[in-house]
């Protein structure tokens, strides 16, 4: 009773900040008020995502006895119906699932991969330089997507329900349609004038004559809802070898696109071993490459070991000082190490390493800043859309499913392949299309993620579990670009250093450095002081629309769950 007090507590005080937040940057958010006055405390399992909708059909499939693997899929599936813009099957993403009668936790990559026509100078120009609009808007931009293999392995090795069950509720969502809210409404009404010129799109997501839709209308997807009976009746086979896969590599040839039939059926989602790491008293287990979230999630928390952050205290100046300079050290440190481990040599063992830490750490003073363009990376030793979309899962056995899967941008391309109702990704803009040019999320890239056919791109995606004497204790990760790394680093910080519990540390305003460009973005509920003394010792601040959409679940004598207020529509269910 003391945590749900808490929580309770917790949540009240920081509810008028963030919407205002959400308010002053994207519109009336739609909160869940009752929510986050009294956040979700469930006995036997618990779902938290960014639709209300997919989080409450993960529950249903855990109250008929499905494990969290069963509800984790048919989330995502149904999100890929719902949350359009972020949820998807032309995507790709990552899922940490952990088995607790096992007592192991294994990681599933089911990253996009570049078509094999793909070559390293594919965006650039006659005069060498990187075309925007064929990176991040035509097919060009879409890797082979990995969603549907990744799933479906999942659920078939992991999962104890029937396959047609678990994809049952996402078809009717389809076919009979949901309730259009206003998020939704409001997102088709900002990118109309792009995605009502692509026939196949304006004919899935706008009314005849290419009116939008409005809050309170009826969304149907057919061809979606067709495209998900035959992954109900065939598997994964009909996307990577059926029909589904006819239809996509049509449209590629009808338009320019270099997906061929070989791509799709050679693609395969690949189990990895989880990256593990000893944060103070806990353990955390996040994802590997090509996730370039986990390392740094892993590096970063081990130089704040070599400070007091629980005395400095929450988004402090003092604190805010430290954790900048750690997250300019890691993100540099992306920008030459880190990329798909099948084609460079990654040196994971050096970048997690306690030694290299501390060598950080010494370089950090409190109250002192290094400015980024003295910062680069280190040298080893010889031998991401802000909509992504993120959800958590514990079933009753303890059982769980960390899974942060995107499209890259809004809507990916904002191109449907057509006669699939599925929204193709802009994946390839994750690659450095041209090594030391940003992309759109301002990370900076070189050899390591340079364009290789076959090679998966570099993700900010990290997916998280938090242990403790054994136990799991906290499922989180979020959407958010080049902010997911840091947004997911904070979560862990607030819960392991400040003693928050799940609420305390979603309600929690933000911040984030990624070393280039050398500023700190910051969140608007981060206080007036703290920003001058911040600027006093020559941080260069951004205001910055609210950062990440965090899912979380806390294990305790209850499964404690809170879907972050940043972004409407989300929702922590259980029962």
């Amino acid at each position: 009773m003391k945590l749900l007090s808490s929580i309770i507590a917790s949540s009240i005080f920081v509810l008028g900040t963030f919407i205002y937040s959400v308010e002053a940057k994207e519109g009336p958010a739609i909160i869940d008020y009752e929510s986050i006055h009294h956040p979700v405390v469930a006995k036997h399992g618990m779902v938290a995502s960014q639709q209300h909708i997919a989080s409450d059909v993960g529950v249903n499939i855990l109250k008929r006895g499905g494990n969290a693997v069963d509800a984790a899929v048919a989330t995502g599936l149904a999100l890929a119906v719902v949350l359009p813009r972020a949820g998807n099957l032309g995507g790709g993403g990552f899922m940490l699932v952990h088995l607790k009668e096992q007592g192991k936790t294994i990681a599933i990559d089911y990253r996009e991969v570049a078509p094999i026509a793909a070559h390293r100078n594919l965006f650039l120009d006659s005069d060498g330089n990187v075309d925007k609009q064929k990176a991040r808007f035509s097919r060009l931009s879409a890797g082979v997507p990995g969603t549907v293999a990744g799933l479906y392995l999942a659920q078939q090795q992991y999962g104890t329900m029937d396959w047609a069950e678990v994809i049952q509720p996402a078809i009717q969502l389809a076919e009979e349609g949901f309730v259009v809210n206003w998020d939704l409404a409001n997102q088709l009404e900002r990118r109309s004038s792009y995605m009502k010129k692509i026939p196949a799109t304006a004919k899935v997501f706008f009314k005849e004559g290419g009116d939008p839709y409005e809050t309170g209308d009826l969304l149907k997807q057919k061809d979606l809802a067709t495209t998900l009976k035959l992954l109900q009746k065939e598997g994964a086979k009909a996307f990577y070898q059926g029909k589904i896969a006819k239809l996509i590599v049509a449209d590629m040839k009808k338009n320019g696109g270099i997906i061929t039939t070989e791509d799709l059926a050679n693609y395969k989602p690949v189990i990895r071993k989880p990256l593990t790491g000893q944060y103070r008293d806990h353990t955390v287990v996040t994802m590997p490459p090509a996730s370039s979230g986990g390392v740094h999630l892993i590096q970063m928390l081990n130089v704040l070991e070599h400070f007091p952050v629980a005395d400095l205290g929450v988004n402090t100046a003092d604190s805010i000082n430290v954790m900048s300079e750690a997250m300019k050290y890691a993100y540099a440190d992306r920008s030459k190490h880190l990329g798909d481990t099948n084609f460079y040599d990654v040196p994971l063992d050096w970048l997690m390493s306690k030694k290299y830490a501390e060598t950080i750490a010494k370089k950090v003073t409190i109250g002192e800043i290094t400015p980024s363009t003295e910062i680069n990376a280190g040298t080893a030793p010889k031998y991401e859309s802000p909509d992504t979309t993120h959800f958590s899962v514990v079933d009753q056995w303890g059982n769980a499913v960390s899974n942060t899967y995107t499209l890259n941008f809004s809507y990916g391309s904002g191109i449907v392949a057509e006669g699939t109702g599925i929204l193709l990704n802009n994946e390839m803009d994750d690659f450095s299309a041209k090594p030391g040019t940003p992309n759109a999320y301002g990370l900076i890239g070189g050899e390591a993620n340079a364009i290789e056919a076959g090679k998966r791109p570099l993700s900010s995606m990290t997916p998280a579990m938090v242990f403790k004497d054994g136990q799991l204790k906290l499922v989180t990760g979020s959407p958010g670009g080049s902010r997911i790394i840091t947004t997911v680093l904070q979560m862990v910080v607030n819960f392991v250093d400040h003693g928050m519990n799940v609420a305390e540390a979603t309600h929690t305003p933000r911040f984030h450095h990624q070393w280039l460009p050398d500023r700190v973005f910051v969140e608007p509920a981060i206080n007036k002081d703290t920003r001058e003394l911040l600027k006093q010792r020559g941080y260069e601040l951004y205001d910055s629309r609210t950062m990440g959409s965090t899912q979380s679940i806390q294990i305790e004598d209850y499964i404690y769950g809170s879907s972050d207020p940043r972004r409407p529509n989300a929702k922590a269910a259980g029962y």
